[in-house]
């Protein structure tokens, strides 16, 4: 970038689809932020990971229901002798097969919005088919054993596998109801027609058992489904923050870029600016002393003094933006040295005397003598209290006055105030006089108009030296500005070592 404009040209350019593309991602932001707000989730919103889940818990407990079939069969056969309980294994082992067979293929599709509803109605008719088999099971009689000893063994095994389809499928919705409802109607017909007791209790505790359970799948399907909610609104949000951040930061990096190719160039460019201004003041100043000869025109003499005055301020009009732009490229070095604010301070207010007698303006001094000095560029420095200055005096109205203070602060630092009674600033446009290129209400009514590069100048030279600006003002009560280094800039005065071997020895001669 530091070789030419032409590597970056790219960079510069003001990219004006930004704001276009800023909209989309504060809507989404704004929606996503009242989604996570709102109570519940919109119905059907996730349709496809409620099913993709129940899908996965079919497949992972596959063995499972096989299993607890076999047992079953097993001890039913052993306790009853009832051979058509392995007809019903074969029956409930197929339905099971082929519910775990749906429920792989779903997972190979694609899972759509549409797709999603069709194969939950697959698997729920997966599910009522395996019920149907249970049906079968519950209506078993047994002639051989005791009607207790029967009951119990239903009852018992009935539970349990309530137990097991509520636990592994209850973020399918109405599964319970789907596969034990035709249990319930097996046993309620059953018992109407037999009408023994044991029948009919075990009738009325799977029935409640049933509804208890599909209560709990229930409340534990909405508890998933808030979950689900929240993690899908966080993952949105999250996402849509991470454009907006990553769009925040190439636009500052953009910015940040076309800044500091801007002050590069402005400061490569110091002697072809200054090259030419230079050749401009010297011949127009050899022009207005006639030293090759007089001019015989006085209009013409008259031209040479505003093409001197109008390069001079051309001139100081550059030389605030290229120290500005070197003290933002990062090429703003301090030449260091022991220097004194007393000594400084007079210097500028001899160079603005002659200013401030033509408009009739007092320059009064309150220095504290003895000073030490300072630590700091004398150039930088010199330069910030002629700023503030010549600001001082050109603000101020005709006989007015302008008090400089030079003193300790209470830190141990040095300081420099220069307070003078002109029109001053309204409260709401300081921090618009302290930006670059910044200038007042009061500034721009001035017959005296400058760059508005001043202050932000001395400013930025003082935080170099690690120091402070001040600037009060009121309107119609005058400005104050206060330019402060701090106490570590200050050289303190170290006594003089006495030589101890010397002491030691005139001592010895006195003795």
């Amino acid at each position: 970038m530091s070789n030419g404009v032409s590597t970056s040209t790219d960079k510069n350019i003001v990219d004006k689809s930004r704001s276009h593309r800023n909209k989309p991602v504060s809507k989404a932001v704004r929606v996503t932020r009242e989604r996570l707000q709102s109570s519940h989730a919109p119905s059907g919103a996730f349709d496809r990971d409620v099913l993709s889940l129940y899908i996965n818990a079919v497949l992972q407990g596959a063995s499972i229901v096989p299993l607890f079939v076999i047992i079953i069969a097993i001890l039913g056969i052993y306790f009853t002798g009832n051979t058509q309980i392995f007809l019903w294994a074969i029956l409930t082992l197929t339905a099971h097969a082929a519910n775990v067979f749906l429920a792989r293929r779903a997972r190979k599709h694609e899972m759509t919005l549409a797709r999603a509803r069709k194969w939950r109605r697959l698997l729920l008719s997966g599910q009522f088919a395996i019920g149907c088999c249970w049906a079968y099971f519950a209506i078993q009689d047994c002639t051989g054993c005791a009607p207790s000893n029967l009951v119990l063994y239903k009852g018992a095994t009935l539970l349990i596998a309530l137990s097991l389809t509520a636990m592994w499928n209850y973020m399918l919705t109405a599964c319970v109801l789907a596969t034990f409802s035709p249990v319930v109607l097996a046993l309620v017909v059953k018992s109407g027609l037999s009408r023994e007791i044991l029948e009919i209790s075990l009738t009325a505790t799977l029935t409640t058992t049933v509804i208890f359970f599909h209560y709990i799948s229930d409340r534990l399907f909405q508890q998933n489904l808030r979950i689900l909610s929240y993690q899908a609104e966080k993952d949105d949000l999250i996402a849509e923050l991470e454009v907006a951040k990553s769009m925040s930061d190439e636009a500052r990096r953009r910015a940040e870029e076309a800044n500091l190719a801007k002050s590069r160039f402005l400061a490569s460019m110091s002697h072809e600016l200054r090259t030419p201004l230079n050749a401009i003041l010297g011949f127009s100043e050899v022009m207005s002393a006639e030293v090759m000869g007089p001019l015989n025109n006085a209009t013409y003499k008259e031209y040479t003094g505003d093409i001197h005055r109008s390069g001079q301020h051309l001139l100081n009009l550059i030389n605030e933006i290229l120290d500005l732009s070197r003290i933002e490229a990062g090429k703003y070095e301090l030449n260091e040295e022991a220097v004194s604010l007393l000594d400084i301070s007079e210097d500028c207010i001899g160079m603005v005397q002659l200013r401030a007698r033509g408009k009739n303006i007092t320059i009064s001094q309150q220095f504290e003598m003895e000073l030490p000095s300072v630590w700091a560029d004398e150039k930088s420095m010199r330069q910030v209290i002629l700023n503030l200055l010549s600001n001082a005096v050109k603000f101020t109205p005709q006989g007015g006055e302008v008090h400089v203070k030079v003193g300790w602060t209470a830190g141990g630092g040095q300081y420099i105030s220069i307070k003078d009674n002109g029109p001053g600033i309204p409260e709401e446009e300081i921090p618009v006089v302290l930006s670059a290129f910044g200038q007042g209400s009061i500034a721009i009514k001035s017959a005296e108009q400058g760059t508005g590069l001043g202050l932000p100048i001395v400013q930025a030279i003082l935080a170099k030296h690690d120091g402070q600006f001040l600037l009060k003002s009121k309107l119609r009560e005058g400005t104050e500005v206060i330019a402060i280094l701090p106490a570590k800039r200050v050289l303190q005065s170290v006594p003089a070592v006495e030589d101890t071997y010397a002491v030691s020895r005139k001592r010895k001669s006195f003795a």
